[in-house]
């Protein structure tokens, strides 16, 4: 159960092919011929194309009954200007694989090859490349097609690459995995007025002033109790860039987050009332919309004891650190009919943190992931 020298450098030759080209969330186009490409020596016994908009699931299959068994990556790149220097950098200016989703990639596909070459004894092993998990929205899209109903999985499982861990070091935990979040888009509007006379119009320049320490004080706990939440000002956009003219509109982008989804509800409340306070106070009209809404992401007891059973016989070290992880992932929602788990691998302790724009996914990390997901399937499947 292991790759040869020669596996390993064509699934780095394929991350760093892809980490070339990335493509944002819903635009995976050129990503998925690529990855259909990458896959067609290995022959899977049922491809899936265009799953959730460019979603792919390759379908491996056993000569008995038996459960199936879902492995997940994601297909997206974010919209970061890569800084670093390899000599495989973006070749888009503004878009860049700096979440590693290439090399979540290769891992997979580093799976299909393995599979190739001894199918399961039973059941069915599905590797779904997922379109669309950056925004939240590609995992719904996906288990909405109606092309996904025949995959049903039993148990799903994937993994994501984590900075700050020792390189190769995993960490799992039962519970809450990823946290619940969503973006509140708020635009207040006022009037606008002459520079020399702000009395003239209504300025939303006290309320932003107001509001952004007010959301970020909604913030409370830690990871290790129930009720954390977080708000995070992202994003301000107040008037023209003008000297003249006195504001009479600003847009505030906030996230949102909270450790389970049954905290997200209150934390909205709190919020909403927070900006209609504002608004009413300073003769504001307040508009708000929810964008990349993702449901927390919980590790069920039995996936994860399996993903620590692998490991076990393995021999590779594992604990809880890192979990639960404050980002969201949509992976959750395949939870809701699978019994599922996450892992995170470490990619170093001093490596550059995820969606920095220096960040770049170590290919040391390809072969023990492939190994993982492989000890997994065999212990299900056979």
């Amino acid at each position: 159960m292991t790759l040869t020298n020669s596996d390993i450098a064509e699934l780095i030759t394929l991350r760093r092919d892809l980490h070339r080209m990335p493509e944002l969330s819903g635009e995976e186009a050129a990503t998925a011929k690529r990855i259909l490409f990458a896959l067609s020596p290995f022959q899977p016994d049922e491809l899936i194309t265009g799953l959730g908009g460019h979603g792919i699931a390759a379908v491996y299959e056993g000569a008995e009954p038996g459960p199936t068994v879902l492995f997940r990556c994601e297909l997206d790149a974010l919209p970061i200007h890569e800084t670093g220097q390899p000599d495989y950098r973006s070749e888009t200016d503004g878009k860049g694989h700096l979440c590693g989703h290439d090399g979540h990639m290769a891992i997979l596909t580093g799976l299909a090859r393995r599979l190739s070459r001894q199918r399961p004894a039973k059941g069915r092993a599905v590797l779904l490349y997922q379109p669309a998990e950056e925004t939240g929205a590609g995992a719904a899209e996906v288990i909405a097609d109606p092309k996904f109903d025949p995959v049903s999985p039993d148990y799903a499982f994937s993994l994501h690459n984590m900075p700050g861990l020792p390189l190769g070091a995993i960490g799992l935990a039962e519970g809450p995995v990823n946290c619940a979040s969503r973006g509140l888009h708020l635009t207040l509007t006022g009037k606008s007025a002459h520079a020399s006379n702000p009395e003239s119009g209504t300025s939303p320049m006290a309320a932003v002033a107001s509001l952004m320490p007010a959301l970020t004080a909604l913030g409370q706990g830690t990871l290790d109790q129930p009720g954390f939440k977080l708000v995070t000002v992202t994003h301000l956009r107040m008037g023209e860039p003008a000297f003249g003219i006195a504001p009479g509109e600003a847009t505030l982008y906030a996230t949102l987050r909270t450790l389970t989804d049954d905290g997200m509800d209150d934390l909205v409340n709190d919020a909403l009332t927070l900006i209609t306070h504002a608004a009413d106070q300073h003769s504001l009209t307040a508009s708000h919309s929810f964008e990349d809404i993702f449901l927390h992401s919980e590790n069920h007891q039995e996936a994860t004891a399996l993903l620590r059973r692998a490991l076990d016989s393995l021999q590779i070290p594992h604990d809880t650190t890192g979990q639960p992880w404050r980002a969201s992932e949509d992976f959750g929602r395949f939870g809701h009919t699978a019994k599922s788990a996450m892992f995170l691998l470490g990619a170093g302790e001093t490596h550059a943190a995820l969606h920095n724009p220096d960040y770049d996914f170590p290919d040391d990390l390809i072969a023990p992931g492939v190994r993982i997901f492989e000890q997994v399937a065999r212990d299900l499947l056979g």
